[in-house]
């Protein structure tokens, strides 16, 4: 699947203000319909930008009956009833690119003559028609199915509170009483790029739309899991607050770490969390998803905050055929500047708990790339490192490490990283994104929109 790249750029365009980061481990959105709606026609769509490869990841299920999930990279839907054996299809394609936004819509109708059109799924448009599990042929005609039922329906994670899902989440919609097509929720664009589009039709009994552009904790509208469809199915949140929502949407798409990041002598990419924005101890970050070649043509800024009494970090850039490598720049906990593998001068101010580190790049001229490092505002005495990226390199790209403590990551979308700071309030020339200091002049967010500008 396709990158969106300034997806809805053009004036009067639909978009899509925010998403919600689902943390994996204990995040989630309940509640549960006090009477059935119609349970043999449904149809759910939303935005999932996933954050890592996991084996299992739960986006939408409904008691132990209805799945909506990734399985191994691929995508599983299984739908049933409470008394009857489960029906799933699977997909042969994979779904690893943690930098798109992938539009996913599952449409059933058990009362249609055919078997295979019972259940419907959709990528970005695009109708799913190859399985390596294929059971749409067992599911009953007129069969009552759970979803759209009185049981408990669930985002993020499974019944039981198993399979998790660690994801970007954006506009929800479940249709009760409708078997639609994609065009009900997107449309492609000019430059033949899935983008979406509202959806102005109804939603019958037991329907909902999540917008999260709500910060509360209450199952009300006011809150984070507000149904805005005008049902007012209201979702309980666990484990999410006001700091799960945020910016990143399939209409401005935000840079990350990169979960799969190519691999250099000291492995590949560690640990993600927090929506890929979070490096935990002992981890490691290699790369970001919106790549050199993306940012080549641009300046970009970027925070990197610093969590933790006993940090032992690294933050820079590297060739991915070795660890110090040429080239290379990259600053280290001592306040040292090191270039390709040799430390360039004397140390500087050393890292330290709740210090914000800027990394300014000026990718303007892919044979001399420009970065400069500073450290609460304060740029480094070293200045700016000036470096070639040449045809011989294996890979450029961002390396982030860290055995001490935590570094979590501001291109905008993170304003008080996760709680941790204050929101500076500081957006770049555009109006995009929100910096604890200033961005320097010239430079910008790393997201679609600036990238379709100047990169």
């Amino acid at each position: 699947m396709p990158l969106i790249l300034g997806a809805n750029s053009d004036t009067g365009a639909y978009e899509i203000s925010n998403s919600l980061v689902l943390y994996g481990g204990d995040s989630k959105l309940t509640q549960t319909p006090g009477s059935d709606g119609d349970r043999q026609k449904w149809t759910w769509n939303a935005w999932v930008k996933r954050t890592g490869v996991e084996d299992d990841g739960m986006l939408f299920s409904v008691g132990t009956y209805t799945r909506i999930a990734f399985s191994s990279d691929t995508l599983y839907v299984q739908v049933s009833n409470n008394n009857s054996t489960a029906h799933a299809i699977q997909t042969h394609r994979l779904f690893r690119d943690p930098a798109a936004w992938y539009m996913i819509t599952v449409a059933v109708d058990t009362t249609q003559g055919t078997a295979a059109n019972r259940l419907k799924l959709y990528i970005n448009g695009v109708q799913e028609t190859s399985f390596s599990v294929d059971q749409r042929g067992d599911i009953t005609q007129n069969a009552n199915l759970a979803t759209t039922g009185q049981f408990e329906h669930r985002i993020g994670v499974r019944i039981n509170d198993i399979y998790y899902n660690d994801s970007y989440i954006a506009e929800v919609n479940l249709v009760d009483g409708q078997q639609l097509t994609p065009s009900s929720f997107g449309e492609t664009n000019d430059n033949g790029v899935w983008i979406p589009k509202k959806y102005t039709g109804a939603y019958g009994t037991n329907g909902f739309f999540l917008e999260f552009k709500q910060t509360g904790t209450s199952a009300n509208s006011s809150g984070i899991g507000a149904d805005t469809s005008g049902n007012d199915h209201h979702f309980t949140v666990a484990n999410i607050n006001s700091h799960s929502v945020n910016v990143d949407t399939p209409t401005l798409n935000y840079c990350t770490l990169n979960s799969v990041g190519g691999t250099d002598s000291q492995g590949a990419s560690g640990t993600l969390d927090n929506g890929a924005l979070r490096l935990p101890v002992n981890q490691k970050a290699q790369g970001l998803t919106m790549d050199n070649s993306m940012l080549d043509g641009g300046r970009w800024y970027f925070e990197v905050y610093l969590a933790g009494g006993s940090l032992n970090s690294t933050i820079g850039f590297r060739n991915s055929d070795n660890g110090d490598d040429t080239p290379s720049v990259e600053i280290e906990s001592d306040g040292q500047i090191k270039k390709d593998g040799s430390n360039v001068g004397s140390t500087d101010t050393a890292f330290s708990n709740g210090m914000v580190v800027g990394v300014i790049l000026d990718w303007s001229n892919p044979a001399s790339r420009k970065i400069t490092f500073e450290t609460n505002n304060s740029a480094h005495s070293e200045g700016q490192q000036t470096f070639s990226d040449s045809s011989s390199n294996n890979g450029f790209h961002y390396h982030g490490r860290e055995t001490g403590g935590t570094q979590l990551y501001n291109f905008g979308n993170t304003p008080a990283v996760f709680g941790n700071k204050t929101a500076g309030g500081n957006a770049d020339a555009n109006g995009y994104g929100n910096f604890f200091f200033a961005v320097p002049s010239n430079h910008f967010a790393i997201n679609s929109k600036n990238l379709a500008e100047y990169g």
